[in-house]
């Protein structure tokens, strides 16, 4: 299969996203807990408004709704925000959605907000340092004053040593019968992107059916973003890694003095 860009990739996944999660509820509690932290450590007491500019489904947007934060949540994907507003209906919170691309927030999006998030590895879906900095001026300037940024990625400083292959079978049980899931990464000979392919293996009573899908990331390191950020005028940068960082992936924190 082809390479697909990353509205495409996630229109099509919008409905198999939650299936990648042993418990997407679950995991979306837990996000907003630990998300909740940082943003309360550097900005103290809520509620805050919150722009999710790279919301998905709404694994972070719905968890801090939750918690009392107002959220706008918005991606790139039309598909992916709609699956967002109906489980928010389902779930009976209050969040605002559109559809709008991470580097004309300034246009698309109106208003102010104390925090701009974008977590779970979306950032190097930009595959230019560019594109990057496109971004996160755009993510800048929809903060209020002394707002906060807040942005997660994969440990591509580990990563782009080891480059591996693939990300190994996760086994899966629910009511509606066991799946697989698992990853294979194709890195492009100077390592600087990686093609990823998604499998979803559902057992049913007929057989096992697979879906397949695949998109490209360019590896971003640390010593990159922060040098993007500090460009684009974000002051007050701190990366939380984990496991002590209070997040699943590495976090970097940035204000806007």
């Amino acid at each position: 299969m082809a390479r697909s860009a990353p509205r495409q990739l996630y229109d099509r996944l919008a409905n198999d996203y939650h299936l990648i999660f042993a418990d997407w509820h679950r995991s979306m509690a837990r996000q907003a807990a630990a998300l909740d932290g940082l943003i309360r450590t550097d900005l103290g007491g809520g509620p805050h408004s919150v722009l999710d500019c790279t919301c998905g489904i709404g694994t972070q947007a719905l968890g801090l709704a939750d918690r009392g934060y107002r959220v706008h949540a918005t991606d790139l994907s039309a598909a992916a925000v709609a699956r967002a507003r109906r489980e928010a209906q389902a779930l009976g919170l209050a969040l605002t959605f559109g559809v709008a691309d991470i580097r004309s927030l300034a246009k698309q999006v109106p208003g102010a907000f104390d925090v701009v998030l974008s977590c779970d590895n979306s950032l190097p879906h930009l595959l230019s340092a560019a594109d990057v900095h496109r971004a996160v001026v755009n993510m800048r300037a929809k903060l209020l004053p002394d707002g906060l940024l807040l942005a997660s990625i994969r440990d591509y400083d580990l990563l782009i040593r080891t480059k591996p292959r693939a990300l190994l079978p996760n086994v899966l049980d629910d009511p509606a019968g066991r799946r697989i899931v698992f990853q294979v990464w194709d890195w492009a000979p100077d390592g600087r992107t990686y093609t990823f392919h998604l499998f979803i293996l559902r057992q049913t009573e007929s057989g096992w059916h697979t879906a397949h899908y695949t998109g490209t990331y360019r590896p971003l390191l640390r010593a990159e973003l922060t040098a993007a950020l500090v460009a684009a005028g974000f002051a007050d940068l701190r990366w939380r890694l984990p496991p002590d960082g209070g997040y699943v992936q590495p976090v970097i924190t940035a204000r806007k003095h």
